[in-house]
């Protein structure tokens, strides 16, 4: 029996690694078949689905291993690619095969801590795009933002490899660098930015009195605005964040203070279920947080409150997102927004609307692969569509570089009129 686990998972696209699809393998005695070629190979009928058709396959498998004249792999590793290829036919970029490596390496990344630039990337019109930079990481420190496109990895032109080779690419061993060009809306001529990788840790939640878009303090300051506002940046929807997130709440009840801003830019999202139970703070036990839509005729699912909703009529909320707010955070500022318990400011989210579960194929690999599609309480749909705050406030180039941040103003102008 296989395990599984559920997740809507923010394109975590740069931090696992992929292999591309080949064949090839070891041609036997002449006259039997293709298949009965293979020597000492197992299970080869478990799972074999119905009415299906192997006979090319097996014939280039045998063709391949007797005329391929490069480099040689383990007949494992052409199992494995074999199954990379299989999961690229569906042209899905969130489904992917992780081998033994890749799969310890993805199981890492969803602890929180790994080797790289600290960025997740996607697939947006076709091409490579930063959804966001990890806070403090080498790539937001080398001046990487949200909605970049990725031209080239070293001298590389991005369009002739796929997201799993660029990933492959752009990540590394700590201490060694890496150059990217991109391309940044408003920006006439590409960007080169130079990183060097290192151990990254994935932050999760900060309360903090101020946050600058620039600044680079992690300090554990907690405590109220001097405007009586309370802030909560979570970056991540993380395997401890929902306990984390609760901890953050208490410090803003024990504050006496009873308006909040949670701020979710650049934040790409995570499990499922995070974003579930942290709704579940604000509203009462028969609302909707988000709906998931199953493909083949499969009924739908709700996923309702668990009805923690501790906080009065009294509570004031602001949610700031923008385009590197993913999945997990629009179900979160979709679900408080639509319930009509926060206000959102900030910029157009990315739009990544699907849902992932994690399946143990065996011991050591695992398939991540895309199963539902999930829409807001009111059936809006957000997969390439995003969601659009109430309040849409751009933050430009000159923003950033004179560490401005405009967005934020908004939310505490709107909670400052509230008594």
């Amino acid at each position: 029996m296989y395990q599984s686990k559920r997740f809507s998972l923010a394109l975590i696209s740069l931090f696992v690694l992929g292999i591309t699809f080949s064949i090839g393998f070891k041609s036997g005695l002449s006259g039997a078949s293709a298949q009965g070629q293979v020597l000492g190979v197992t299970n080869m009928k478990a799972g074999m689905p119905e009415n299906v058709d192997f006979a090319a396959f097996w014939k280039a498998w045998s063709i391949l291993n007797d005329k391929f004249a490069g480099t040689s792999t383990t007949d494992q590793q052409k199992v494995y690619g074999a199954i990379s290829g299989l999961t690229s036919s569906l042209g899905d970029p969130y489904t992917v095969f992780f081998p033994p490596e890749e799969s310890k390496v993805f199981a890492s990344e969803i602890a929180g801590n790994f080797e790289g630039v600290g960025m997740e990337m996607g697939i947006k019109d076709g091409k490579l795009v930063v959804v966001a930079p990890i806070k403090d990481a080498p790539a937001e420190k080398a001046g990487v933002r949200a909605g970049d496109f990725i031209v080239k990895v070293d001298d590389r032109d991005s369009l002739t490899f796929s997201t799993d080779e660029a990933v492959k690419l752009i990540r590394g061993k700590a201490g060694t660098k890496v150059k990217l060009t991109v391309a940044r809306e408003g920006v006439k001529t590409p960007i080169e930015i130079s990183i060097t990788r290192a151990q990254i840790d994935i932050p999760t939640v900060k309360t903090t009195t101020k946050r600058s878009l620039a600044s680079t303090d992690t300090s554990d300051t907690v405590g109220l605005r001097k405007d009586g506002i309370f802030v909560i940046s979570l970056y991540s929807f993380s395997a401890n964040s929902a306990n984390l997130f609760r901890n953050a709440l208490k410090e803003f009840i024990d504050s006496g203070s009873h308006k909040l801003i949670v701020d979710l830019r650049g934040n790409p999202g995570g499990y499922l279920e995070a974003a579930v139970d942290m709704a579940s703070w604000f509203l009462s036990s028969d609302k909707v947080i988000v709906k998931e839509e199953f493909g083949k005729g499969r009924e739908g699912q709700m996923y309702k409150s668990k009805g923690y909703d501790i906080f009065n009529k009294s509570l004031k909320m602001v949610v700031l997102v923008d385009g590197g707010s993913a999945s997990a955070s629009e179900i979160l500022a979709g679900a408080l927004s639509e319930n009509g318990v926060a206000t959102l400011v900030g910029a157009k989210t990315f739009g990544k609307g699907s849902v992932q579960e994690l399946v143990n194929l065996t011991s050591d690999t695992s398939l991540k692969v895309t199963i539902a599609k999930w829409l807001t309480p009111n059936g809006h749909s957000i997969s390439k569509q995003g969601i659009t705050p109430d309040y849409v406030v751009p933050m430009t180039a000159d923003d950033v570089k004179n560490q401005k941040d405009p967005q934020m103003d908004k939310a505490v102008e709107l909670l400052s009129k509230e008594k």
